[in-house]
């Protein structure tokens, strides 16, 4: 882990990080826990989460809980799990996503389409919805999805990504209009490429052209993803939301 430039106040706060057992969402989860809060990891991935969690814990407060993002009992039970635990949860990030397959349009599988929308935007609408009514009745929360630069622009041979990541977009911006009048904030992030573990869902020809897009001439690194979402959801951020924060380098045209 990087070395912090900034130190965030995150102390006495609660916070659920989605596909938190690796990836961009590992390194938020370091970063948060670095900030003070209390940190839930919600993932599918049992043996993941027992890793992070003890690779984690030097931090401070972590626990891990399986949570299937598109599922509805799934994402009630980790709620359930984690306010008898945490009490309440005041700062959610939805990390949790994959990438799907990487074709044109016409060769696509109907089913991975399916998939690729169910768990990056219906995962995002499901684990959103989960938690803002107690943080309307708390008058407090902070909330990032983590969208995409392919959610702005389109990628080619990636429509499932790109179109699941533009509706996270969408649904972010009006999730936070519709919490404006409590201090909550809703926003997303739209990065670009982190080389994770989702690079292994991708052919080298689309991880190249994603690359040849980027100005700055290298992939985004987790912690800078993570540096930047600790802001989001930190008592700071208490006016902006409904928001899109780019993190692509300078790819992105608007």
């Amino acid at each position: 882990m990087k070395k912090l430039e900034n130190k965030i106040d995150l102390n006495d706060l609660s916070a659920v990080v989605t596909g938190g057992a690796q990836g961009i969402g590992y390194a938020v989860a370091a970063r948060l826990l670095m900030s003070g809060a209390r940190v839930a990891l919600w993932d599918i991935n049992d043996e993941l989460n027992k890793q992070a969690v003890e690779s984690l814990q030097k931090l401070g407060h972590v626990e891990a809980y399986n949570c299937d993002v598109c599922d509805d009992a799934s994402v009630e039970a980790a709620v359930k799990a984690t306010k008898t635990s945490l009490e309440h949860i005041d700062i959610l990030v939805n990390s949790a996503g994959i990438a799907g397959a990487n074709m044109v349009v016409e060769d696509y599988s109907n089913d991975e389409f399916r998939r690729v929308v169910e768990i990056n935007l219906i995962g995002t609408y499901l684990t959103n919805k989960a938690v803002i009514s107690g943080m309307k009745k708390r008058n407090f929360g902070r909330i990032v999805n983590i969208a995409s630069i392919a959610g702005k622009e389109g990628n080619p041979n990636a429509s499932a990504y790109s179109a699941s990541k533009a509706g996270v977009i969408g649904f972010t911006k009006s999730l936070g209009k519709e919490c404006a009048d409590h201090d909550i904030s809703v926003n997303c992030v739209t990065p670009a490429a982190a080389r994770t573990a989702i690079f292994d869902q991708m052919t080298d020809q689309h991880i190249n052209y994603m690359l040849s897009k980027i100005p700055r001439n290298r992939f985004v690194e987790v912690e800078e993803v993570a540096a930047m979402i600790a802001w989001l959801v930190s008592r700071e951020n208490s006016f902006t939301t409904a928001s899109v924060f780019d993190l692509s380098g300078g790819r992105a045209t608007y």
